[in-house]
């Protein structure tokens, strides 16, 4: 069963400018709490609002004709999801660990458009480096990326939350799960790496990592 707790933005946590400028000419709604693995819109619903991450992890996926999913980005604290190019949503989004989740809408007379055009550009930005990360590179050099990425994405030093699943980070990377467990062990049998548990990567050596082949 879905929640709803009201609460004020809190920008100050937030580091993207794009968002900040956006969440200063938008009236966010209350805080919605999506259960693990609940879906937040799903494909082919009509497209309208956007949608702010007050905490948690989602999951933006698409199914392909044969029924294959594809994982197409994560969503995480801070970042806003839900942009389409048409009336319909092309893909469906999901939460990832329970995840609290705000609708965005513009007010009357604002910039909001205009502060939009910005995110929907960073966001096309990280679709290209997803579509030169699944075409032009091997399982070790996805796998680096993505945990690069990660420490960037979560402004950390040298330590990655995982809230994903095994499964989930393999339909992202468009590997199989024995490969991502692979490729995993690969990074920690040559030091570059450690795996203290199964939703934690500890880097050891983040040049290394760069520099995966």
């Amino acid at each position: 069963m879905l929640s709803q707790t009201t609460f004020p933005v809190s920008t100050s946590t937030i580091r993207d400018p794009h968002v900040r400028a956006l969440l200063a000419q938008s009236k966010p709604g209350s805080v919605t709490f999506f259960p693990t693995d609940s879906v937040i819109y799903a494909q082919g619903d009509q497209a309208g609002p956007l949608y702010l991450v007050e905490f948690g992890t989602i999951r933006i996926c698409r199914l392909t004709a044969d029924g294959r999913r594809q994982v197409n980005s994560f969503h995480f604290a801070g970042d806003v999801f839900g942009f389409e190019a048409g009336d319909e949503h092309q893909s469906y989004a999901e939460s990832v660990d329970g995840a609290g989740i705000r609708v965005l809408r513009a007010v009357d007379g604002s910039g909001f458009a205009e502060k939009l055009l910005g995110l929907a550009l960073r966001g096309l930005a990280r679709v290209q480096e997803h579509l030169l990360l699944l075409g032009r590179m091997n399982a070790n050099e996805k796998m680096a990326a993505f945990i690069l990425d990660l420490l960037q994405r979560q402004d950390a030093d040298d330590v990655v939350m995982l809230p994903m699943q095994r499964n989930d980070i393999a339909d992202y990377l468009g590997l199989t799960f024995e490969t991502v467990s692979r490729v995993l062990r690969v990074l920690k049998d040559r030091r570059i790496i450690l795996l203290p548990s199964v939703d934690r990567i500890e880097v050891l050596d983040a040049d290394a990592l760069a520099e995966v082949n």
